[in-house]
């Protein structure tokens, strides 16, 4: 195997390290002041978001996901990612690349029509709007996806939806648009074929916000919200390829976004791993410093290795997508990062939190709200518990026959 980067990888990790210390890191003090005087539940964004966008572009460091705008493919993307995770909630938003807008314009990118690009996909990837996808819901257990109860019915040249949707990232924000709506068709067709997916603009009559969700009592920027659809009728052009569509699109969706959200978990490590140290450096306890004490050292060591392990892992699913052009080529491998990646993150970042003593558990630095985060991934795109399930299936299927 070839582990080094490529000429246009390496290009590109330059010049997002440049924009990171000359604009991003020194943004993110700014960033958090700013949030901190307006209210955590205000979700106006900060300004300085306008700024660095505009820097970025001008670096020409936007839509950088998408391959056929930056030219790079999964494997050279996923270490741009990963830099921008050294920054969650700033860095990614600021390149145009943030969850869940980069899925959205990937689907739109490989399923939406001429129509439908035009209308949504372009302002999109200009920055001008934001968007949502709708597909967790309260009432079932939605990490099986066939528990979907949102109906999306057929009445003339409209589809009316009614249900009920929770967990959906970035409706807090006013600029956030239109959703991407997962509900059923057909409850009566094959299982994977009950689901469509359609687009549902965020002022139609009849979707209603209930409340912004808080995260460990912590309120992001963009927001996760808990949405009533009432008699929300659109037209039948909204539909995303066609009825019974939803698990396919789903797939494709999904896919390369559990790469771009394991590899900026593995940024966070990173970072975590830097804090630990100097951390320690800077402390003395009994006697000497604190990172002479031999179960600082283990701490640390176990941090890197871990570490080092998820990606090369993360690294294979984004080549395996690569060579065989697709999610489905590399279904063990993208279920085994999205089980195995925030787990660790979550791990490193408990032991750099406990480094830091009571600072840890602070704003004073970042640790406690990138745990917030990382905990988030692993119930976010499917708990751990259903990738688990797929990798033990396959493991299973290798030695026992039916």
């Amino acid at each position: 195997m070839d582990f080094e980067h490529s000429a246009k990888a390496k290009e590109y990790q330059e010049k997002m390290w440049e924009f990171m210390n000359s604009h991003i890191f020194p943004a993110e003090k700014t960033w958090n002041e700013w949030r901190a005087n307006a209210g955590y539940d205000n979700h106006d964004l900060p300004p300085v978001m306008h700024e660095l966008k505009e820097e970025a572009k001008k670096r020409g460091l936007w839509n950088l996901f998408l391959k056929d705008v930056s030219g790079m493919n999964n494997v050279e993307y996923a270490s741009i990612a990963e830099i921008t995770g050294w920054v969650p909630e700033v860095a990614p938003e600021s390149i145009n690349c943030a969850a869940p807008d980069t899925g959205n314009m990937e689907t739109l990118h490989l399923f939406g029509n001429k129509e439908q690009q035009q209308e949504w996909l372009e302002p999109l990837l200009a920055g001008e709007i934001r968007s949502a996808f709708a597909m967790t819901e309260p009432r079932v257990a939605s990490s099986d996806a066939q528990n979907i109860e949102t109906r999306i019915e057929s009445d003339g040249d409209d589809y009316v939806i009614n249900g009920r949707k929770w967990w959906i990232s970035g409706t807090a924000d006013e600029r956030c648009k239109i959703f991407i709506l997962m509900g059923k068709t057909d409850p009566n067709a094959h299982p994977h074929k009950q689901q469509s997916m359609i687009l549902v603009p965020r002022d139609t009559p009849g979707v209603n916000v209930i409340r912004h969700l808080p995260v460990f009592g912590y309120q992001d920027q963009h927001g996760h919200s808990e949405i009533e659809f009432k008699d929300v009728r659109v037209p039948k052009k909204n539909l995303l390829m066609n009825e019974g569509d939803g698990f396919m699109i789903a797939q494709g969706r999904l896919g390369p976004g559990r790469i771009h959200h394991c590899m900026r978990l593995i940024g966070m490590g990173e970072r975590a791993i830097k804090l630990m140290v100097e951390r320690a450096a800077s402390r003395h306890v009994f006697g000497g410093p604190m990172i002479e004490q031999g179960v600082v050292r283990d701490q640390i060591a176990r941090s890197r290795i871990e570490l080092d392990q998820a990606r090369l892992m993360v690294q294979k699913a984004a080549w395996l997508i690569d060579t065989t052009g697709s999610a489905k080529g590399a279904q063990i491998e993208i279920a085994a990062i999205k089980a195995n990646t925030p787990a660790v993150v979550c791990g490193i970042l408990d032991r750099a939190i406990q480094i830091h003593g009571g600072g840890g558990v602070s704003d004073d630095f970042p640790l406690a709200n990138m745990y917030a985060q990382a905990r988030t991934l692993r119930l976010a795109d499917g708990p751990d518990e259903v990738h688990i399930r797929t990798v033990a299936r396959k493991e299973i299927a290798k030695h026992v026959q039916k």
